[in-house]
């Protein structure tokens, strides 16, 4: 009798266990942060849809950086996304522009803290097309094959009556999916990702300054070989902190009036691209630019420095 209720007691201790670990594994197989596309694979003029769940939202609102990264390990775009009230968000970005390489694209998310990749394919509209040579026909020998006996009609069918689709006639800015109205939604397509610091710093996208940004970065420099090169470069350096910094500017309002103040002396020297037009043009501008702005931010500081150190 001893043994009989220990053998019962052991298997029922190993199925409390087994039913526990199953828990377990189950409960971590929810990730805290998910991303994904609508497909596998893209070509030049597709529309990428981007999307994915937030588990646990942060107390204050803060977007969802998407960085999208070629095969080559360069940045090719990257956005900020706010998420709704259940954590879900979306995006779209058009294939093709400085997405110009076939091959597998990396997508990094950050929420916070939390990290995820995700990927997919893309085939270059550019790419060559391998012709196949055509092959000779082969002549066959002509076989006289002996006269078919005819076939009796088959007894035709019923014809069956057409299904009359129902017509929905839907109002501006929706459209009709399944029988059922929808709106529309139109989401922003910018090809060279997003001025994250400055916007953070002057609290809107459509901010003049941020527009001036745009505007000498799209229209002066990504227009000439040297411009672009230089955004490439830029871009790698750029957006490695500057969604860190733009968080801590949403965080701390203190700490973005100081980065308003500091960005001033910049914009008022780039205005002087805005008359950049050739490729020599943005070159010459562009170096006396950055002298001017490194003399500002570097070295007016040191030699106020030198002073003060020379009077004590």
């Amino acid at each position: 009798m001893k043994l009989s209720g220990f053998l019962a007691f052991a298997l029922l201790s190993i199925s409390i266990l087994s039913f526990g670990l199953t828990g377990a594994v189950n409960a971590q197989s929810v990730l805290p942060l998910s991303v994904s596309t609508d497909a596998t694979a893209y070509t030049t003029g597709n529309s990428i849809v981007i999307s994915g769940l937030i588990q646990n939202l942060a107390e204050y609102e803060q977007p969802v950086v998407l960085m999208i990264v070629s095969p080559d390990g360069n940045i090719v775009t990257i956005q900020q996304v706010m998420p709704d009230s259940s954590g879900n968000y979306s995006t779209t970005v058009k294939a093709g522009g400085t997405m110009n390489s076939s091959g597998e694209y990396e997508i990094r998310a950050q929420y916070g803290a939390q990290k995820i990749t995700g990927s997919f394919n893309f085939i270059s509209g550019d790419a060559p097309v391998k012709v196949t040579p055509t092959p000779e026909p082969v002549v066959e020998p002509v076989v006289t094959e002996p006269t078919p006996e005819p076939t009796p009609e088959p007894t035709p069918e019923p014809t069956p009556e057409p299904v009359v689709e129902q017509v929905v006639n839907c109002g501006p800015g929706t459209e009709s999916v399944n029988g059922v109205c929808q709106v529309v939604q139109n989401t922003s397509e910018e090809e060279g990702g997003g001025c994250l610091i400055a916007t953070a710093a002057y609290g809107s996208e459509m901010a003049p300054q941020v527009q001036m940004l745009r505007e000498i970065r799209d229209n002066q420099l990504m227009n000439t070989e040297s411009g672009s090169a230089f955004m490439g470069a830029f871009n790698n350096v750029y957006y490695s902190f500057s969604p860190i910094i733009a968080d801590m500017e949403r965080e701390n309002p203190m700490f973005k009036e100081v980065v308003k103040a500091g960005l001033t002396p910049m914009l008022s020297t780039l205005a002087i691209m805005d008359s950049a037009e050739s490729e020599s043009e943005v070159l010459g501008l562009g170096l006396s630019v950055i002298a001017l702005n490194l003399g500002m931010y570097l070295g007016l500081p040191a030699i106020v420095l030198v002073q003060i150190r020379k009077k004590f």
